[in-house]
C-alpha cells in the first residue's frame, strides 16, 4: 500500500476546533513535515489550494500558502518522495499550469504530478471576480475535461490547438516537456467526477467514512471501477484518513472527544452554507460529505482513533479493498502523528512491510 501525507498549507490542519492544535502555515513547517514523510518512507505529499477560508473562531483556513510555490520549494530540498501540487482551475489557464509542473518537474527530477480540482465554494473565486456563475455546477467537469486535455497534449506532443466550448488554443507550445509522464489527481465522488477521473486522471482521492470504519469507504472505489470499466484505463483509488493515535485505545478516544467538544460552530456553519450553495450537482458529491453535521469537526474524513496497534490493523484493512492503491494521511498534530506513524504505526503494518524490512539508505 502507497501512504502519502496530506500537508497542512491551511492554518489549523483539517480540524475545525478550539481544541485542536492552533497554527499557522509555514514553508518551515510544511518542509519539516516532508522530509520526515521522507525519511520514514512515505510515498508523496500532496498540498491542496484554498484562497478563502471559513472564518469561525479559529479563522479555519483564512490563512494559507500557495501550492505551487510552496512544492516548488519542497522539490529543492527532498530527494526521494513524489509531490503534487494543486491548480485552482478557474484562476489558472492551461497553458500557465503545464509550464509552472514542467518547471516543477525539472527542479524535482521527475518526481511531480498535479491535482486538479473544479471549485465549490463560490467565494473564492467571487472575490477575484472569477466565478463563471452557478450554473458552472453543472458544467464543471466538461470544463475540467477540456482543460486535462490541454494539459496532456502540452506535456506529450509540446503543442495544443484544442478548439473547445471554454478554451481556444492557437498553437500554444511547451517546451521543455517533463521528463516523466505527468501524473494526474481527481478527487470526484459524483458520477461526473468518477467519469472525468476514469477518463483523463490517474489516480482519484476519496474520503474514507466514519469512525473506525476502515473499510466504508468501499461502495466508491466500487462506483470508480465501473467507470473505469468503461474507459479500459488503469486508475486507482487513494483513500483520506484522518490518524488520531495514542498508546491506549482509551487515550487516543478522549482526545477525539476532546477535539469534537471544541468544534468550531461558526465555521462548521459556513462550511454547510458554502456547501448547500450547489443545487446543480447530485447528493454524491464530496462536498455534500464534508458539510455533513455528522463529524464536520474534521470535515467528515474518515477517522481512525485508537491504540498504535489498533491504527495498524485499521490500515492494514484499507488495502483489502479491491482497487484500492494506498491512503491519504493527515494527523491532529502533523509532527508527533508522523514521528508516531513512522515509528509506531508503520513498524506494525503488513501492507508497508516493503518499507520497514529494507535497509534505512533504500527508503531515505
Amino acid at each position: 500500500m502507497n501512504i502519502g501525507v496530506f500537508i497542512p498549507i491551511g492554518n489549523n490542519g483539517w480540524l475545525l476546533s478550539e481544541n485542536a492544535p492552533q497554527y499557522r502555515p509555514t514553508f518551515d513547517l510544511n518542509k519539516e513535515i516532508t522530509l520526515k514523510a521522507e525519511g520514514y518512507g512515505l510515498d508523496f505529499a500532496l498540498s491542496m489550494i484554498k484562497l478563502r477560508g471559513f472564518g469561525g473562531k479559529t479563522e479555519f483556513w483564512d490563512h494559507n500558502l500557495e501550492s505551487f510555490t510552496l512544492m516548488a520549494g519542497l522539490a529543492a530540498v527532498t530527494s526521494r518522495i513524489k509531490l503534487y501540487a494543486t491548480a485552482p482551475t478557474l484562476c489558472l489557464p492551461p497553458a500557465i499550469t503545464a509550464r509552472m509542473a514542467s518547471t516543477i518537474d525539472s527542479i524535482s527530477h521527475g518526481r511531480f504530478g498535479l491535482n486538479l480540482i473544479t471549485g465549490w465554494q463560490r467565494p473564492e473565486y467571487s472575490q477575484m471576480g472569477l466565478w463563471p456563475g452557478d450554473a458552472y455546477f453543472a458544467r464543471r467537469y466538461t470544463y475540467l475535461s477540456e482543460y486535462a486535455q490541454i494539459l496532456r497534449e502540452l506535456w506529450e506532443t509540446g503543442r495544443s490547438d484544442l478548439k473547445g466550448e471554454f478554451f481556444q488554443m492557437d498553437d500554444c507550445r511547451l517546451s521543455p516537456q517533463p521528463q516523466a509522464p505527468m501524473k494526474i489527481i481527481c478527487a470526484g465522488q459524483s458520477t461526473a467526477g468518477m467519469d472525468f477521473t476514469a477518463t483523463y486522471a490517474d489516480y482519484n482521492f476519496c474520503f474514507g467514512k466514519g469512525v473506525n470504519t476502515p473499510t466504508a469507504f468501499a461502495p466508491t472505489v466500487a462506483r470508480l471501477e465501473e467507470a473505469k470499466a468503461r474507459t479500459g484505463r488503469a486508475v486507482s483509488s487513494y483513500v483520506l484518513f484522518m490518524i488520531i493515535a495514542d498508546e491506549t485505545d482509551a487515550a487516543a478516544h478522549a482526545k477525539w472527544e476532546h477535539y469534537k467538544a471544541g468544534a468550531d460552530a461558526e465555521a462548521i456553519a459556513w462550511l454547510g452554507v458554502q456547501g448547500a450553495a450547489d443545487t446543480k450537482s447530485g447528493g454524491d458529491t464530496n462536498v455534500r460529505q464534508m458539510a455533513d453535521p455528522t463529524s464536520a469537526v474534521n470535515i467528515n474524513m474518515g477517522t481512525l482513533v485508537g491504540s498504535y496497534e489498533s491504527v495498524a490493523q485499521m490500515l492494514d484493512a484499507v488495502v483489502t479493498v479491491p482497487g484500492t492503491g494506498g491512503v491519504l494521511l493527515v494527523f491532529d498534530d502533523f509532527l508527533k502523528g508522523l514521528d508516531d506513524f513512522g515509528t509506531r504505526i508503520q513498524p506494525l503494518m503488513d501492507s508497508r512491510r516493503h518499507v520497514t524490512d529494507a535497509p534505512l539508505a533504500e527508503v531515505a
